[in-house]
Formats: C-alpha cells, sequence, structure tokens
C-alpha cells in the first residue's frame, strides 16, 4: 500500500471534508498532501501539482514563501496571542495603520474578524446597528445582486445567490432584496460591457428609489462573482451604484474577500471604479494563504456612530476569540512588505496577458461559450451548444472530468461546475500559464466529447 493510500484511508475513517459529497471518494481518490513550495504542492507519494487555483484563492505568493515564513517565526517568539479587548499588540496596529493607508481614501476603522464569512457578518451586524444608533430601525434589510456569494454562514448566505449552498437552508435565512446582476456573460451579441453594465444598473436604482427607507445596506463581489461561475462586469456599475447609495442614504458593502491584493489587476478592485465603500472586507489572500483572519474597514462616520457613554448601549458587542491575533498580522505584514518591495500589480499585468493569450485559441472551441479575463482571473465556459450557451446538464459533472484529466498531469484545476477558471499565485511564470492552458484544453476536450 503506498503512503498515500494509508493516509487516504486514515483521513476517511475519521474527517469530513468541506464541499464535498464525501461518497465520491470511494471513487475518487483523496489526495494528502505532504508539503509545498512556491506554485507547487506534492503528496506523500512524491506526485507535484500545479497550483492553479491557489489553496481557494488565498495563496498569492507560493507556499512556505521565505519571508513570509521569516516574519511569523520571529512572531511565535515574541506573542503568539492575546485577547484584543482591552489589549493591543505592535502587530496589529501596523497591520492596521497599513491597511488604512493603502485602502481607498476615508476607510479609517479597521475590525478583525477570523475569516471572510465572519467579515460579512460584521459587516451585516454593523450596518444595521449604525442604522439602529440613529434612530432608523426600520432599516434593517439588505439587497444584493444575483447569483452572488458571500460565505456559508447563515447571514452570508442570507446575502448570497447561488442555490447550490443556498437552497437547503431557505427557512432559515432572512429575507433579502435580489437584484439581477450585471454579468456581461448574459450581455446581446455585439453589446459592451459598459453598455450592459449601465443598462442593468436600472434594477438596482429602482429597487433603491422603492425600498432605501428600509434597506441598511447593498452589499456585492466587485468586478467578478466568485463561487457564481466567475462572472464579470464593468466597473461603472460600482460608480453607479457608490452615487446612488449615497443619493438614497444607504450603505455600500464590497465584499474584496476573494477580489483584493491584486486579483481583479489593481490593489483593489474599488480602485477601477474610484469609490470608497462604507465597508470593506478584506481576508484570504490578506495572509498570503497561511492563516485565516479578516479585516472590516470602515469609515470615521460609522465608528462614531458607536462612540458614547457606556450606559447608553450603543457600543458593537461582537468578537471572535482570535480576533487581530498577531501571527496572522506577521503573515499579513510579510504579505504587505511584498507588494510594497516586488512590483507585484505591474508584474502581474505580464503575467494576465500572458493567461489571455494561452487561453485565447479556446474562444473557438466548439464547446466554449466564454473566454473571460478580469486580472488574474481567467474563466472558461463550457457549454453543450456554443449558439445558444446551452449548458450541459449539471448531473453530467463534465467540469469534474476536467479536474481529474489535470490532477493526472499534474495541475490541480478545481473547476466551478462547468466553468474552468486560472486563478495562480502570482509567482507562476509564463512557461508553466503556458503548459497549464495545454493541460486545460485537453482537459475540456475530453470533457465535452459526447
Amino acid at each position: 500500500m503506498s503512503s498515500n493510500d494509508q493516509w487516504m484511508q486514515r483521513d476517511l475513517a475519521v474527517l469530513w471534508h468541506p464541499c464535498t459529497q464525501m461518497k465520491d471518494h470511494e471513487k475518487l481518490p483523496l489526495v494528502p498532501i505532504r508539503r509545498a513550495e512556491g506554485i507547487w504542492l506534492e503528496d506523500f507519494d512524491g506526485n507535484r501539482y500545479l497550483d492553479a487555483v491557489s489553496s481557494w484563492w488565498t495563496n498569492i505568493f507560493g507556499h512556505c514563501n521565505p519571508r513570509i515564513n521569516d516574519r511569523i517565526k520571529q512572531q511565535l517568539d515574541q506573542l503568539e496571542h492575546v485577547m484584543l479587548a482591552g489589549f493591543s499588540h505592535a502587530p496589529v496596529i501596523e497591520l492596521s495603520e497599513r491597511l488604512v493607508a493603502m485602502t481607498p481614501q476615508g476607510l479609517d476603522r479597521v475590525f478583525y474578524a477570523d475569516n471572510g464569512s465572519s467579515g460579512i457578518e460584521v459587516a451585516l451586524k454593523m450596518s444595521h446597528h449604525y442604522w439602529l444608533n440613529h434612530d432608523k430601525p426600520q432599516k434593517k434589510r439588505f439587497a444584493t445582486i444575483s447569483n452572488g456569494y458571500h460565505g456559508e454562514t447563515l447571514a452570508t448566505l442570507a446575502v448570497g445567490d447561488v442555490a447550490l449552498f443556498t437552497e437547503t437552508y431557505k427557512a432559515l435565512l432572512m429575507d433579502c432584496i435580489k437584484v439581477p446582476s450585471p454579468d456581461c456573460y448574459h450581455r446581446p451579441e455585439g453589446v459592451s460591457w459598459e453598455a450592459h453594465s449601465r443598462l442593468m444598473f436600472e434594477h438596482m436604482r429602482q429597487t433603491l428609489a422603492e425600498h432605501h427607507h428600509e434597506l441598511a445596506a447593498v452589499i456585492l463581489e466587485p468586478l467578478v462573482q466568485g463561487a457564481g461561475g466567475m462572472r464579470m462586469y464593468h466597473p461603472i456599475y460600482l460608480t453607479l451604484l457608490r452615487e446612488a447609495c449615497d443619493e438614497y442614504g444607504v450603505h455600500l458593502i464590497v465584499d474584496e474577500i476573494a477580489m483584493g491584493f491584486g486579483r481583479t489587476g489593481t490593489l483593489f478592485a474599488c480602485e477601477q471604479a474610484n469609490i470608497t465603500p462604507d465597508f470593506l472586507i478584506l481576508s484570504k489572500a490578506l495572509t498570503g494563504g497561511y492563516l485565516p483572519m479578516a479585516a472590516i474597514l470602515t469609515t470615521n462616520q460609522v465608528y462614531q456612530a458607536f462612540y458614547d457613554e457606556y450606559d447608553t448601549m450603543r457600543a458593537f458587542l461582537h468578537s471572535h476569540t482570535y480576533t487581530g491575533n498577531p501571527l496572522a498580522c506577521a503573515a499579513a505584514l510579510a504579505t504587505l512588505d511584498i507588494f510594497a518591495q516586488d512590483n507585484v500589480i505591474e508584474k502581474n499585468q505580464v503575467l494576465a496577458k500572458c493567461m489571455g493569450d494561452a487561453t485565447k485559441h479556446l474562444q473557438d472551441h466548439p464547446h466554449v461559450a466564454e473566454v473571460r479575463q478580469t486580472g488574474m482571473i481567467l474563466a472558461i465556459e463550457m457549454v453543450k451548444d456554443k449558439a445558444t450557451k446551452e449548458p450541459f446538464a449539471w448531473q453530467e459533472r463534465r467540469g469534474l472530468k476536467v479536474f481529474q484529466h489535470a490532477m493526472g498531469k499534474g495541475a490541480l484545476l478545481r473547476p466551478l461546475g462547468n466553468v474552468v477558471y486560472f486563478i495562480p499565485p502570482y509567482v507562476i511564470t509564463p512557461e508553466q500559464i503556458q503548459w497549464l492552458a495545454e493541460v486545460a484544453t485537453e482537459g475540456i476536450d475530453l470533457a465535452t466529447r459526447d
């Protein structure tokens, strides 16, 4: 029995894995990873896999990055954790200062949570509580765009709209207003991304006009809807949304958990629309993919709504045990150092072009409806009928066939349904991108055969 098989058997005897039908592993081998370095994962039998999805979109500067490792090791000898209620420490202060300096102007306060879903929950609660503190208790609903994803706790599911995740728990979810997405995959032929996004914004404008009196906030993913299939839209939608939220007195919550830190071609997606949201949520790449942490940035105006004498009971009494953990802060600080020192955004422009060039031929594939790209995110939509964009039946699991082929070749591609996507660490090389495109093409050819 191989080392992989031994670890797999031990795992399946005790573990319940996330986002997995565990019965699949009766036929689909689990892959135990022994070590990782740079863009490569290595299993217990010595097989290597190129991590083309950045381990769920978190790892941006490679596994076991020596600069991040060193910063965490240094911190480990100083302070591993202390509660952040009534106490503080140097790494969390420095990280907060740097986040305020580098995010859109006006975001002057940082609140921490343990992961992305928790960060969204903080922003939702904070927005509602803000209006409560301003004697507007009726402003307690949220609006969002269709096909969005913000996490899998109950409140985040409520503001999400990917049926695979939400349908089962409908009875437990608060009632939110779902507005048609500006998703440009659905634009009519000959219509530009910008024109389609402008047109789709009228649905949101109407929603704000009719419901602003009861809305606390609008929440959405900027530019790319990740778990919804890497669907993309134009920055003008965000620009118009910021203007309309100001006009109607509704908060704007921007979920950059997956899209922040260079994924969309700029450090933050908000920059492409030249906007400052009322709440900006960061996670995933914040720590370079090392440790769970979320940062919720907001304005001094929001902060001041809670700043009062204790007996007014206006404080935001929300906490997580590991809020602002020093080791996670150290990883984040090292990650920000790399951005500051290595011209990451400029280098990514070259890599993004390589991704586009390497997959350009797939635009003519008979079962590819679209090859779309925003910065370092590229998605290939497999369909049954190219002319009508009729999708393959989800039960056929065409994406799984791409995954299995890629793993056999030494590449970790984990499609979202019938959408094959690249969201690699920024340390990938042009040669590796070209090879990845070749593997993906082979997998798509195999998966779309009748």
